[in-house]
């Protein structure tokens, strides 16, 4: 339902164009042209993927393309140092997200505001120049946003964050409960410098912007929100889970492979592990093997995505040896994608094995699924630190991918009384996330807060 004083208005939508943050700004878009707003997003186009699958499933938004400034030398450089494709992104982007924005502007005078990826910091000056406001749309957790806050202080506390301290991995970072050093955003760079000018950018910029919106919602997070509210001098809105305002959509740059459906209709109820470590991570091909003798000596049915790319040196699933294969089949379904929340909400699943980016585990908790987490790089330490030991929902893999922590964590969750103490805690925190979404709940009054705020622009 439309709210008054909203008709005729445009947002704008520039997303970091990874799948990991292209999915929720694409669902916040969507929750606000539920509202009544007209949308564009903005695509930085050569950034190594296409958008053709978005376009067909979003024909209510306009699209507006642009070249994101980097050559096929630079993202040749960048295979290995994703980070450093940030920093150089920042950098490149702004000329043609510049024309792009005096071209909108000019041609639409209903244009309210730009909506950005709280990493794309560069945005905020070419925003100021045709005074326009920006607000910020934090993709991950508040948890891993205050961490990254405070990077400097961790400098300054003589860590070296980001990076991996081997010696001291176990040991707690007292000035940040409840984290230990392994828990901290651990990126693989060649360039330090150009990683913390990125971290540095984002919190700058977002505490000068107009507004901060989280995928979060206050009872998941509350005591980081209550301290967020303290650091940012802004007006903040979490609005979370977006995934769960509207029926699923889907904002996949991949195929997803429906067998998976009609595969795990043939399961019993909460029988079924999904393993599926996200769009970005890579796995050595020792670790593959570890994982699959894990499953297949779990003796428990499993819906396994292997994306192409996830092996290193490997094209898909041929590394894995004919026993395996005879010993799992027809307990076992691998995919190149899957449809994951029509995977998430079907009653077969029992157990999701994730990586833990943000996305993946506010859909588990949102459709009550624990988590068996395996953290690969960035704030996703801090999400599985948060599951394992906050929220008390899931189970972490901490010692090595070897088969028989695999077997042991899978048997954990699966058959024995923790797994089941496990399970009543996800279900009291599913019921948080649909309770806050409901009239008079704290995303849904968020929301009513948010689009009055952007409707006074």
């Amino acid at each position: 339902m439309e709210d008054q004083g909203i008709k005729g208005k445009r947002l704008l939508f520039f997303p970091l164009p990874l799948q990991g943050h292209i999915t929720p700004i694409l669902q916040l878009a969507n929750i606000l042209h539920l509202k009544g707003f007209s949308i564009t997003i903005i695509l930085a186009d050569n950034f190594s993927t296409t958008f053709d699958n978005i376009r067909a499933n979003y024909p209510h938004f306009t699209f507006h393309t642009i070249y994101d400034g980097l050559s096929e030398d630079d993202k040749a450089k960048t295979d290995i140092d994703a980070l450093f494709l940030l920093s150089l992104f920042n950098q490149r982007c702004v000329p043609h997200f510049t024309e792009a924005l005096r071209e909108l502007v000019l041609e639409d005078s209903n244009i309210v505001c730009l909506l950005s990826d709280s990493i794309l910091h560069f945005t905020k000056a070419v925003a100021d120049r045709f005074k326009l406001p920006r607000l910020v749309l934090r993709t991950g957790g508040v948890c891993s946003l205050l961490v990254f806050a405070a990077i400097p202080l961790l400098i300054n506390k003589a860590y070296s964050p980001l990076q991996g301290m081997e010696s001291v991995q176990e040991e707690a970072v007292e000035e940040l409960p409840p984290y230990r050093v392994k828990d901290l955003p651990l990126f693989k760079t060649c360039n330090v410098d150009a990683l913390y000018q990125v971290i540095e950018g984002m919190i700058r910029e977002t505490k000068a912007s107009s507004g901060l919106i989280l995928n979060s919602f206050e009872q998941l997070e509350q005591f980081s929100m209550s301290k967020l509210r303290g650091d940012f001098p802004i007006p903040i809105f979490p609005i979370g889970p977006f995934h769960s305002h509207f029926p699923a959509s889907s904002s996949s740059l991949m195929s997803q492979d429906q067998t998976s459906i009609s595969w795990l209709d043939t399961k019993p109820p909460k029988s079924v592990i999904y393993i599926s470590f996200g769009s970005v991570a890579a796995i050595e091909v020792n670790d593959f093997l570890e994982i699959a003798w894990g499953l297949a000596n779990s003796n428990h049915p499993f819906l396994w995505v292997v994306r192409p790319g996830l092996i290193c040196g490997s094209e898909w699933i041929e590394l894995l040896p004919s026993e395996f294969l005879e010993t799992v089949d027809g307990r076992g379904h691998i995919v190149k994608w899957a449809p994951q929340q029509q995977v998430l909400a079907h009653p077969a699943v029992g157990a999701f094995w994730t990586h833990n980016g943000w996305n993946s585990t506010l859909e588990s908790i949102c459709e009550g699924v624990p988590m068996i987490c395996m953290p690969c790089f960035g704030d996703q330490m801090v999400n599985a630190r948060y599951v394992s030991h906050v929220w008390k929902v899931g189970v972490q893999l901490e010692n090595g991918l070897k088969r028989t922590n695999i077997e042991n964590a899978i048997r954990t969750l699966m058959e024995d009384e923790e797994g089941k103490q496990i399970k009543e805690r996800m279900l009291e925190l599913k019921e948080k996330a649909n309770l806050c979404l409901k009239t008079g709940g704290s995303s849904y009054e968020s929301l009513r807060s948010l689009t009055s705020y952007i409707s006074s622009f």
